[in-house]
């Protein structure tokens, strides 16, 4: 390698008397400073003043009161570090946000053969590489993406993981689990243009749990299933329960007996009480709960993603834009719709565990935060809706080791706003600052 760069260095006139090979070969720590002039570490705690976050390479090395300099860290640390410090004294400043529902590949479109049967894998993750981008600007420095093309999303996954791309940290779901004709599989077309259901459709219990284990087996981090029919899929099969409820426990079962969560998209209460029953993490939706359903959440300790802006924006659709749905989705929008913040009053008046998630995809990316306005619209304290979107979400995805709080040790995932997001949520709506891994991404 430093033969190569020799003679890279010869041919292009590079003088070696600048550098030594020695500072190529060493990577040297990053570190920078935050002055925040407040700070909401722990959204389920008081915020706190002046106070400043000490970032190294990606990660919180300390929380120290005041308006630290860097001298003040180079007393702890070996000489010859270059440490950046960041101005914040004037903004609020707290863990980035963690969206626990999206679809990152691609944003909701009009009925059409032409994109179904000729997008391929690599369009759709150049897209998501704009929309995540996006959505990373928007505040939400965690996304999971539950369900989409698995090429597609892997790839996306890994090249930001890599540093490849800036973006969310991605917890990617697979395939979306579905029985055939079901809510997640491709319906309304000829036989010979989706005559052969992709790796996610499965008919019993045995078939099911090979469904599960293959997305596994190519690298999916959670599994999503259909426990019940939705709004946007193209045909009339209603809300109620799909897959019956042998089926779902083989699904929960060959999941978490692979370290995988479970999520189960839900509307009718059928299929979100079987699925509470065969012991899922997290309702997706959860549109038709009830006192029974809401007792079986608090029994399983599962979570409720409510997805409001998806809720809202269906509404949206089905009244101002004629013909965009086809008559069967745009019956099942205006049925769903509006109860969705209805159920999550409910279920949140009753202590159920609320992860914030958007059904980003079907709301354009990069408004995600306007679920933030709907959940306290709905009943919710904007300190709850902010539990929801970092400490929540961080236990829901498995990560609170890692991303929610901020805290020594943990990712330098940090936001700011102008605003007092505790009094007014509107104001992380347009984030002042983002940084992602310790690397800005708004400022």
């Amino acid at each position: 390698m430093l033969r190569k760069l020799f003679l890279i260095a010869i041919v292009s006139g590079i003088n070696f008397g600048a550098f030594s090979f020695t500072a190529l070969a060493e990577k040297k720590d990053t570190w920078s400073i935050i002055h925040a002039g407040t700070l909401l570490a722990d959204a389920r705690n008081a915020p706190t003043s002046q106070q400043s976050i000490v970032v190294k390479n990606g990660k919180i090395f300390d929380i120290r009161k005041g308006y630290i300099s860097p001298s003040d860290v180079l007393a702890d640390v070996a000489g010859g570090v270059n440490i950046t410090v960041i101005d914040l004294k004037d903004q609020f400043v707290m863990a980035g946000m963690i969206d626990s529902h999206t679809h990152v590949t691609g944003e909701r479109e009009p009925h059409s053969l032409e994109v179904a049967v000729t997008r391929t894998s690599s369009e759709y993750a150049l897209a998501g590489s704009v929309y995540a981008r996006r959505i990373l600007d928007a505040g939400f420095t965690t996304i999971r993406n539950v369900g989409g093309p698995r090429e597609a999303v892997f790839a996306l996954r890994n090249s930001i993981k890599k540093g490849q791309i800036l973006g969310p940290r991605i917890v990617a779901g697979g395939l979306t689990i579905s029985p055939l004709g079901g809510h997640g599989d491709h319906n309304g077309f000829r036989p010979d243009v989706f005559g052969k259901p992709h790796s996610g459709i499965c008919n019993g219990a045995d078939d099911c749990r090979r469904a599960v284990r293959n997305q596994i087996k190519y690298g999916a981090d959670m599994i999503k299933y259909v426990a019940t029919g939705g709004v946007l899929s193209k045909i009339a099969t209603g809300t109620g329960q799909q897959f019956t409820d042998e089926e779902q426990n083989a699904i929960v079962q060959a999941a978490h007996a692979m370290g995988r969560k479970v999520a189960a998209h839900a509307h009718g209460k059928g299929g979100i009480d079987a699925a509470l029953r065969a012991g899922v993490d997290s309702i997706e939706h959860g549109s038709f709960l009830d006192k029974g359903s809401i007792k079986l959440f608090k029994k399983t300790g599962a979570y409720l993603v409510p997805t409001l802006l998806a809720g809202a924006t269906v509404v949206d659709i089905a009244t101002n834009k004629p013909g965009f749905f086809i008559p069967e989705v745009e019956a099942k929008a205006k049925l769903v719709g509006p109860v969705m913040a209805k159920a999550l009053y409910s279920a949140y008046k009753a202590g159920v565990k609320i992860a914030f998630g958007t059904d980003s995809g079907v709301s354009v990316h990069g408004v995600n935060g306007r679920e933030l306005l709907l959940m306290v619209k709905a009943g919710m304290s904007e300190k709850d809706v902010l539990i929801s979107a970092t400490v929540n979400a961080a236990d829901l995805m498995g990560l609170a080791g890692t991303i929610g709080t901020l805290d020594a040790g943990k990712a330098a995932d940090i936001i700011a706003a102008r605003g007092n997001p505790l009094t007014d949520i509107g104001t992380l709506l347009s984030p002042s600052f983002v940084m992602v891994g310790g690397v800005t991404a708004v400022e």
